[in-house]
């Protein structure tokens, strides 16, 4: 079974895109995050950009494995924002994605029917004006091996064509002799098979790295 490993995400943050509707003005903007850590600061800060905006509606998804996702209504009526803006996540197929809402009111109701339809446009005109990535799900080693073992290891980053994430030399305080240690990333349907090549080598230690 092919084991899937890429993930469509936002190359960069999104140009900010306005919708009109009924005198309300919504501001559309979409933003590539790792974690849900990342999102209040976004906020917060789109809360400055438009101090007169009621409303900040978002919708966000992270994980490539195991996904998880939140809508936030804002103070609009029930699943009337966040839910229509997540669906236009999940419609473009992407993860680690926000996108906020701001939504400056007009003056003229829209009713729970015009929300969800005005939230899910700028939504979408955001999402198109993106530009879409796809990405690979990688898996992190780190090699540990005596120096005078680093060619083998080197040949084996060489032929396989693994990208180094860090390496470091250390002095092993029993021998007195330096110790490599190689953090690479390869992707994960290589994964298994990177890992039975550097564990087959007498003397060179791999273990996963999170």
């Amino acid at each position: 079974m092919e084991i899937k490993d890429t993930y469509n995400t936002i190359a960069f943050a999104s140009e900010e895109i306005i919708y009109k509707e009924k005198n309300s003005k919504f501001f559309g903007s979409a933003y590539p995050i790792q974690s849900e850590d990342e999102v209040k600061p976004i906020i917060e800060g789109l809360r400055k950009k438009h101090p007169n905006a009621g409303h900040f509606c978002y919708a966000y998804q992270i994980g490539t494995d195991t996904l998880s996702y939140r809508a936030n209504d804002d103070g609009e009526p029930s699943n009337s924002a966040g839910m229509p803006i997540y669906g236009q996540i999940q419609s473009f197929s992407l993860t680690k994605t926000l996108v906020v809402v701001a939504r400056l009111f007009g003056g003229v109701k829209l009713g729970v029917g015009g929300l969800i339809s005005a939230y899910k446009t700028t939504a979408q005109l955001t999402l198109e004006s993106c530009e879409i990535i796809e990405k690979t799900i990688d898996i992190h080693y780190q090699v540990s091996f005596d120096y005078k073992n680093m060619n083998k290891v080197m040949r084996v980053i060489k032929e396989k064509k693994l990208e180094i994430v860090s390496q470091e030399m250390e002095i092993n305080e029993e021998t007195g002799l330096p110790i490599g240690k190689i953090e690479i990333k390869t992707r994960k349907k290589n994964a298994e098979m990177i890992f039975d090549i550097f564990n087959s080598i007498f003397e060179i230690d791999i273990n996963i790295t999170e």
